[in-house]
Parts: structure tokens; sequence; C-alpha cells
């Protein structure tokens, strides 16, 4: 059993740690917080778990670290925070642990990230003997090894299309909601998700990762932005305010967008109907492979009492959690979702 701890609990440490809890080679040893009020909380019950794992919540990093862990999931945000989140990440490689995390959206394509970012993790790597595999909360197998996997069904492909379509009215994150993402404010605001430059940044590295993966050259990354204003109110979402923003990053090849990364984001159906909707009116995340034959796959996920958006995040993090024992196994390093396999899943056991 490998001793592994989640660092945070919030949308997505909260699936980290029933994640943890599942596998059948990880042990949860440890859960670290930043809000003094769970400081001391059972991790069964930041989990949603319905019952205590014996595991109390700590602030004190240095003595989890001191620890010595075999794993850490990092589940921490850093959206707004990426030089802490990258301190946190590269101290526990230090310590020679495992590191898997969505928080680092530079290293999804690891080999292509800047310098300031990935020579402190390799200097980590080298002192401490850990590794670090990135993969994202959007989810991430859905712009790496889902659209690759599907892209072989083709035997003539013109075009890749990953989507997420979702309302956000779902999403338990009011700040990232309203602020982030814009929902709910005035059509002159500037959402710093949409900021010019940065879906490039985001999502990016998984244009250039799925493009490595085919063999193929990008003449450039692109960038496309809507917004829609609301018609009418919708809760405490005025009318005139943002309900709808859809955005896209193009991997351009020969002069067409040849990969791309959309996504279609609502605070209510009624919005901009008709950009893509998913199959069930909330959320999906779907594949579109242009080309003979023309394949699309749609896929739902929902947890915690049916929420999609919550769902999203468990798939995510299990393709993270269920990474680990391969990177333990792999040895040190500096990872990304062309060398970590998506194996099957464990059928059968007790659901924690």
């Amino acid at each position: 059993m490998m001793s592994t701890v989640v660092w945070g609990t919030g949308n997505v440490g909260r699936a980290a740690i029933r994640a943890v809890e599942a596998h059948p080679g990880l042990k949860l040893t440890a859960v670290l917080v930043h809000d003094p009020d769970k400081v001391g909380k059972d991790a069964g019950d930041l989990g949603g778990l319905g019952h205590e794992l014996g595991v109390a919540a700590t602030d004190d990093v240095d003595a989890v670290l001191g620890a010595s862990p075999r794993a850490v999931v990092y589940a921490a945000s850093g959206d707004l925070r990426p030089q802490e989140a990258l301190a946190d990440v590269t101290r526990a490689i230090r310590a020679g642990a495992v590191v898997v995390t969505p928080s680092l959206y530079a290293l999804y394509d690891q080999r292509n990230a800047p310098p300031e970012l990935r020579e402190p993790v390799l200097a980590a790597i080298g002192e401490g003997g850990g590794s670090l595999f990135v993969s994202g909360i959007d989810p991430g197998w859905g712009n790496d090894v889902l659209p690759l996997l599907v892209s072989g069904l083709g035997s003539a492909i013109d075009a890749i299309r990953c989507q997420e379509i979702f309302d956000y009215s779902t999403y338990d994150q009011p700040d990232s909601v309203r602020y982030l993402v814009g929902m709910g404010q005035p059509m002159d605001y500037e959402p710093p998700m949409i900021a010019p430059t940065v879906p490039t940044m985001v999502w990016g590295g998984q244009v250039r990762l799925m493009a490595r993966a085919l063999g193929v050259e990008l003449d450039e990354l692109r960038e496309t932005c809507e917004r829609r204003a609301l018609d009418a109110t919708v809760g405490e979402f005025e009318a005139g305010t943002q309900g709808a923003v859809r955005f896209e990053v193009q991997g351009v090849v020969g002069g067409e967008p040849r990969i791309v990364v959309e996504h279609v984001t609502r605070i209510h159906p009624s919005c901009a109907p008709d950009w893509p909707m998913p199959p069930n009116g909330v959320g999906a995340h779907r594949v579109i492979i242009e080309g003979r034959p023309r394949i699309e796959v749609t896929v739902e996920a929902t947890d915690e009492g049916g929420n999609l958006s919550a769902g999203g995040n468990a798939t995510a993090v299990a393709r993270l959690v269920g990474a680990i024992d391969w990177l333990a196994d792999a040895g040190p390093g500096l990872y990304d979702a062309l060398d970590v396999p998506l194996r099957p899943g464990r059928l059968g056991g007790e659901r924690p």
C-alpha cells in the first residue's frame, strides 16, 4: 500500500479523497488543508463519504512531507496562484513523492512548457527523486487520450474537435463562475479566463500534445471567442449580463484549424440556444472526428448526487490517481499524458 496525501479539499480534493480510498494499492495517510475551519476534520467527512476514515486534516505541510509519503495528489487550485502552486508541487517532489495534479496548466505538454516552470520541476526531481504528472480537470482525458484513441477508428482524418459543453449553474465554485468566467457580469467586463492569450496558455498544451501524437507540425495556435448576454433574468443573473461564452483554441495545420479544443459555457440553456448543446441539456464532453468515417463520442459522468460538474471532476481525478502506481514503477521524471497509459479500472470491491 503506497502512502498517499491529498493536498486540498475543494471540488477536486473531495473526489481525490474518494479515489484514493477506493484504490486497492493506495493508503490515505494525510489530508492537507488551507482553511483553518477544516483542520481536525476527518477525511471521510471532507470527501463526502458518509463515514470517517480516521485521518484528521492538517495544515502542517512540514510534518506531512517530513513523513516521506510515496504520493501526493495536489488538488489545491492553481488558477489564481500559479507560483504558489508550483512551489507546493516542487516541495512535494523534493520530498521524494510521486505528484499528480491538474493545477499547473502549462505542464500539460511538459516538453514545450516555459523554462521558468519546467526547470524548477526538473531541479526538484533531480534533488529529491520524485516525479510529476499533470492532467486537466476539463477533463484532461477529453483533450488527449480519448480523442487520440477515437482517431484510431478512422481511416482518413480531416480534423479533431474536443468540446466541453456545460451549464455552469451546476458548478460549485461561485467566485470562479462570476469573476473568472464572467457569468452575470456586464458585457464590458473582461473575464480573466478568456482574456487574449489565456485560453492558449491553459489549453494550448493539449492541442500541441495531440499534434505530437498525430505526427503533425502546427503552423500556429489561434484563439476565437464569442460572448452572449442573457435576454431575461435567470435567478441572480440579470438580463443584459453575460450568460454564455464560447471559445476555441485551434491548432492550425496547412492554414486550416485541424485540432480544436472548444468550450461552450452557459449559465442557463436559454442563452445562445444556437450554439452546441449537450444531449441532457446540462453538460457533456464530446469528441468529433471529421473525416471518413465521421465519428462522434459524447461522455456524461455524474457524481455527488447526480451532479455533472462533479462527475467531470471525478473522472479527471480518477485518471490522475489511477496513474500513481504506474508512475512509482516508472521512476523519477516529468511525465505527460502521452507517457502515462490510461489503464482499465477495477471491477467490483467496495465503493467508498
